[in-house]
């Protein structure tokens, strides 16, 4: 994992109960003697997620509504070190910090995950736009029950479920980062297909229908869209254009390797003068970032002068 990240290395699962009681019933020993939880347990994921926002992101209340996602704490956290890396430079090497910093999450989710480790690790203000409903209304109720994210996150609602950065982006207003985690499948039936396999592949315990239980949930907008991943990069890659002035560094998480020659043509198409391919290890499991930018070396140094000095 990134340097940065706090959750190199085992989880010390003392320091994490005394952080968050509620994750105690759910740690056993595994066949080394070590403490752990059962990663195939939903509501151990999800107490094991509470206890890492407390101990290091100051959330005492995060939740997410049931099945809607769950998301890995370290790999969000791996995603926006990066990110900070890629802003430093130019930035003469030096990550910028602080509220100068606006940071745009593209499909922020009910577990509103980016803007809490952003806000908390480098002080960033964050927009998260969401189409789902019931997901803004958890992550906006997340944010007003957190002290520690107040004036930070701003969530709006994103109406079209075409629109990428229409009716999110305002007028004159300028981002220095957007991220995304896009939906992998391209329906319904694959991402069901797909939770089948991980789930045998695992040895998920099953649902009383036979489907396997999900141990970071997802709903229909996180798991899927039309066109699926390849299809939603296509759509954000060509609706960046727009914006290419007011936004520093776009960038997104690649899912699949054969995702990136399909991304590689339409920024070529779009005319993205250079882009970025930034690749992360979690254990066994490798993913990667690709930014972009429509801004000249010049014009970025101007950008970072002008915003975060």
């Amino acid at each position: 994992m990134h340097p940065r990240n706090p959750h190199n290395g085992r989880y010390d699962f003392a320091q994490l109960t005394a952080a968050s009681p509620t994750l105690a019933p759910f740690v056993v020993s595994n066949p080394a003697g070590d403490n752990s939880i059962d990663f195939a347990n939903p509501a151990a994921v999800k107490a094991l997620n509470q206890a890492l926002l407390r101990q290091h992101y100051d959330v005492q209340h995060w939740d997410v509504p049931a099945g809607y996602l769950c998301p890995p704490i370290p790999g969000r956290a791996d995603y926006l070190h990066y990110a900070a890396d890629l802003l430093a430079t130019d930035n003469a090497g030096i990550v910028p910090t602080d509220k100068a910093v606006h940071v745009l999450d593209i499909g922020v989710g009910a577990n509103c995950v980016y803007p809490i480790i952003g806000s908390k690790a480098y002080g960033w203000r964050f927009v998260g736009s969401e189409t789902d409903s019931v997901a803004l209304k958890a992550a906006k109720s997340m944010v007003a029950a957190n002290p520690a994210l107040a004036n930070r996150v701003e969530l709006r609602v994103q109406s079209h479920q075409a629109f990428v950065f229409e009716d999110i982006v305002k007028p004159r207003e300028e981002f220095d980062l957007v991220v995304c985690n896009p939906p992998f499948h391209s329906s319904a039936e694959e991402a069901a297909s797909g939770s089948r396999r991980k789930g045998r592949n695992l040895g998920y315990p099953k649902t009383p229908g036979g489907a396997p239980v999900l141990n970071f949930g997802g709903q229909n907008t996180e798991l899927w869209c039309e066109g699926g991943e390849e299809g939603f990069l296509k759509r954000m890659v060509a609706q960046s254009v727009a914006v290419r002035e007011r936004v520093l560094w776009f960038s997104t998480l690649i899912s699949k390797k054969e995702t990136l020659p399909s991304i590689y043509h339409f920024l070529k198409l779009a005319g993205s003068p250079e882009t970025r391919t930034i690749e992360m290890k979690q254990g066994q499991k490798i993913s990667r970032i690709v930014a972009w930018t429509f801004q000249t070396p010049e014009q970025r140094q101007e950008w970072a002068a002008r915003r975060w000095k």
